[in-house]
Parts: C-alpha cells; structure tokens; sequence
C-alpha cells in the first residue's frame, strides 16, 4: 500500500472542499434525494465529527471522517478517494485510520450507510474486506432497494 499522510483535517483547504464537493454531486447524480446522507463541508466541521484528509505528497488522496453517535457508537461519512486515487487503496487507508480512530476512542460498534446499486460496489467490496456486514438501519435511514446500512462490532 501506498504510504499516504493521513491528517486530521480542519476543511479548510481548497482540495479538501473541492472532493467534498465532488462527492455531493456524485452523490446527487447516482442517488434519489431521499437518499443522499452526504454531509456538507459545514456539517462536517461540527464538534461532533472528526475528519481527516490522506496525501500523497502534495496531491489530496482520499477523505472519511468518523461521527460520534455516543461514547459507545460511532458513524463512517464522507468516505471518498480522488479520482485518480481510485483502485491505488486511498479510501482503504481512510477507512484503518477511521477504525482505528473508533478502536482509541473506545467505541464497541461503527455503522455507515451506503448505496447498494453498482457505483457502490467498491465501497461496499473494501467495508466487507475490513469486517462490516449489511445490518438493520439505524438512526434515520432506511433500508431498501437503494440504501444499505454496514456495521462492525470493535
């Protein structure tokens, strides 16, 4: 695996806004409106998120940041590689630094929601690679020919 700088991330960054905002309008194409759960940039710098950006270098690899439902529970969201990152396990180191994140925070479960129909098939290739299983929905998402909730007992 590549050995990518992973950050914790404050936004602020033009590359880092720039994916983000790719991601959202990814996120509306593949997606119904009811369906896109992707957080804006502002939401994303709530207390409540942790978020944090994977580098090559000088170019942006990857993004994830992690959302702490309780002290016992926490969230994947905005888990996305740059384009050209895709395939070079980017969002896969994201995706450790986040686990690990929850493991050091003492979390005993991490969920995420993600689409099922094709574009989806990558991300829910490497969240089954490192243990997550399709699970109930949880919070406010639901579970049909779209949507997916994953979860990971830590």
């Amino acid at each position: 695996m590549t050995d990518y700088d992973i950050r914790l991330d404050d936004l602020t960054g033009a590359e880092v806004t720039n994916l983000l905002q790719f991601h959202l309008s990814e996120m509306h194409r593949w997606s119904p409106p009811e369906s896109v759960h992707a957080m804006p940039v502002e939401r994303l710098r709530q207390p409540d998120v942790t978020f944090f950006s994977a580098w090559d270098g000088d170019n942006l690899a990857a993004v994830g940041a992690i959302k702490e439902l309780d002290a016992a529970h926490g969230e994947l969201k905005s888990m996305r590689a740059a384009p050209e990152y895709r395939g070079k396990r980017a969002g896969e180191a994201i995706l450790l630094r986040l686990m690990a994140e929850a493991r050091q925070r003492g979390y005993r479960w991490l969920g995420l929601e993600t689409g099922r129909p094709e574009p989806f098939q990558p991300a829910q290739s490497l969240y089954r690679k490192h243990g997550f299983t399709e699970c109930e929905p949880f919070g406010d998402y639901v579970s049909d020919d779209f949507s997916m909730c994953m979860e990971q007992t830590l």
